[in-house]
């Protein structure tokens, strides 16, 4: 699996649900649709979103520890 970072490309908002579909092998369209969905139903989903807005890496800025 690849590290949870936020890609500079495939971007519509702020990368998230594209870093996350990247990181668990989906595709982002997916990703996006699992999200939209998951806001019918009860919860912080917004939230979430923007908490890992701030903590995820965007790509250009994480470093490479090999």
């Amino acid at each position: 699996m690849s590290r949870l970072v936020r890609p500079r490309d495939n971007r519509w908002i702020a990368g998230v649900c594209s870093g996350l579909a990247r990181r668990f092998g989906l595709s982002p369209n997916t990703m996006r649709l699992i999200f939209v969905l998951s806001c019918l139903l009860p919860g912080p989903q917004f939230v979430a979103y923007i908490v890992l807005w701030v903590l995820m890496p965007d790509e250009s800025n994480s470093h490479s520890y090999n």
